[in-house]
């Protein structure tokens, strides 16, 4: 297979890994590596978004405030990124890392959360031939900024039904621009040894002939789902707040992550699985875990 120089530079160069994103979501062996896909899978309003923005400000927020300082591409493909709550956050983060000592002038803040805004690239979309030449367009970015080293994608499953209308009655058509897409970012993962963490709509319909309490299945091209690695499956709840206050309740987000690799004690085509629940309520400085 040939090689471009930009592709060799990128992966002799040592990306950085995001392997230690967030420890408390993922299994002991790590969050994802280099190469790797992570899926957030659920319903509206089950916090996947909140946790790729809690991922994006982890990732661009400077080490002394607890982030990886690494720059991230986020495509936004259901024009919902909240610029503000993003700002929000980070500004809540960069807050809670200075209490502990003298806090700093307005302007190092401000200058602060300009300088971690400067590591995140938004690309919007609106179809998935956009979402091609996004990916495509992001080749560019991966081989001049060798730090970047994630990428967000909110959502995965945006264009599923104007696919699904636009490929008529074959599958196989239905498909083809998603798998093409998936095709290409499994070579930039691969390449620019970059991971990828990517939210998808559950839906219901997929799952006929289920009971309503069992959880939704995957049902984008198999294309994309040889390429995660992690599954994220999001759920909600109804709590009532501690203090047992009459006719007042929370939202507690429950995520439940499977994890699968390759077992190196036998032949790679055997795969193992593990798993780690944890849950989180969603604030105004972001997610906090329980």
């Amino acid at each position: 297979m040939s090689e471009s120089g930009a592709q060799l530079f990128a992966r002799l160069d040592g990306r950085r890994s995001v392997r230690d994103i967030e420890c408390r979501l993922f299994p002991d062996d790590g969050g994802p590596g280099p190469g790797e896909v992570v899926e957030l899978f659920g319903s509206e309003g089950t916090g996947k978004t909140e946790l790729l923005y809690h991922f994006l400000c982890r990732c661009v927020l400077p080490v002394a405030a607890g982030g990886l300082e690494v720059e991230v591409a986020f495509i936004d493909a259901d024009y919902s990124l909240d610029m503000l709550r993003v700002v929000s956050i980070l500004d809540s983060r960069l807050s809670a890392a200075s209490s502990s000592g003298s806090p700093p002038p307005p302007s190092s803040h401000d200058a602060t959360v300009r300088s971690c805004l400067s590591r995140l690239l938004v690309m919007h979309c609106s179809s998935s031939s956009q979402l091609l030449l996004s990916l495509h367009s992001l080749e560019t970015w991966l081989a001049s900024r060798t730090g970047l080293a994630l990428l967000l994608i909110d959502s995965i499953s945006a264009f599923y039904w104007l696919d699904r209308c636009e490929g008529g009655p074959s599958v196989s058509k239905q498909e083809e621009k998603l798998s093409r897409c998936s095709q290409l970012l499994s070579r930039l993962l691969r390449d620019y040894r970059i991971s990828a963490f990517a939210s998808c709509h559950a839906n219901r319909k997929c799952c006929s002939g289920s009971s309503s309490s069992e959880p939704e299945q995957p049902y984008l091209c198999r294309s994309w789902q040889r390429l995660v690695t992690h599954r994220m499956l999001c759920s909600k709840q109804k709590v009532a707040p501690e203090g047992g206050e009459e006719n007042k309740t929370s939202q507690r987000f429950t995520v439940h992550c499977t994890t699968t690799s390759s077992s190196s004690s036998s032949s790679p085509s055997t795969k193992t699985k593990s798993y780690r629940t944890c849950s989180f309520h969603v604030t105004d400085g972001g997610v906090h875990f329980i």
